[in-house]
């Protein structure tokens, strides 16, 4: 495996995993990982559309923390462990993202949108009474919302994570298609010395791409791009690393010749 690092990965810490830490260091260790960086969900003033599960993506950081530096020290000899957070972005959450982002010494911080002007794309309503291409382009015009007003992150995550979840998900759906849009996001991330990810959970969701698609990474390496992370965006242990192969393939494809890790919000690069 050429990528032995996976930079987004969720325990039970995060509101929508059940699996322990220790079960995916485990895993990490035996499929020849080096470092796993787990990257907690933090959405604070997440909208719930079901009541009971009120407060299940704000993370207990001091907890989470806690447990971390404990099974860091235990397996130190065998991986690198390393305390992320994956912080989900709305504009009128600036003061409280850029208050929470310097409190804790995260190696890495992933910004992603998961809410959308009040409402998550994982949900059917946000599609409803409208095409598949309206809601998308809300959504990616939403990020651009975000990088207004918050910089404190190291890579935007999954930017095309909506195309998972519309009717026709990503059967329509191209760089091309979206490029007006795009072009100004990846223009602002470089001039933000911001990177991106490559998330490969799509693919085990039965999409034909990694998130963002693969256009998406051409245009950032034309455009001078050069921080890329690479992230499962594994909930249980058996999807760490997944398709870490063909991620590989796809980075060399784009003109990639390296992929990038972080420590202490210092970017490091690895050849392919």
């Amino acid at each position: 495996m050429t990528i032995t690092a996976d930079y987004h990965l969720h325990t039970h810490n995060s509101g929508d995993s059940t699996a322990p830490m220790e079960d995916m260091i485990k895993k990490g260790i035996s499929l020849g990982l080096t470092t796993m960086c787990f990257t907690e969900h933090m959405d604070m003033d997440y909208v719930y559309e079901k009541p009971e599960e009120a407060g299940m993506f704000e993370l207990n950081t001091d907890s989470y923390l806690y447990e971390l530096a404990t099974l860091k020290e235990k397996y130190e000899n065998q991986i690198q462990i390393l305390f992320g957070v994956e912080l989900g972005i709305q504009p009128h959450l600036q003061k409280e993202l850029n208050r929470y982002s310097r409190s804790y010494p995260f190696d890495f911080i992933i910004a992603s949108s998961h809410i959308c002007h009040g409402r998550d794309p994982y949900y059917p309503s946000f599609y409803e009474g409208r095409s598949d291409e309206e809601a998308y382009r809300e959504y990616f015009s939403s990020i651009l919302e975000n990088l207004d007003v918050f910089s404190n992150f190291d890579v935007y995550g999954h930017l095309d994570y909506v195309v998972r979840y519309g009717a026709s998900r990503d059967k329509d759906y191209c760089y091309e298609k979206y490029q007006d849009i795009f072009d100004k996001i990846l223009i602002r991330l470089l001039e933000m010395e911001r990177g991106i990810e490559l998330n490969t959970a799509g693919l085990r969701k039965g999409m034909k791409d990694v998130h963002p698609c693969t256009g998406v990474l051409k245009r950032y390496k034309q455009l001078g791009g050069e921080i890329i992370t690479i992230g499962s965006d594994a909930h249980d242990p058996s999807a760490i690393a997944g398709d870490f192969d063909r991620a590989a393939d796809v980075l060399r494809e784009c003109g990639f010749s390296y992929y990038t890790t972080f420590e202490n919000r210092i970017a490091d690069f690895h050849c392919l």
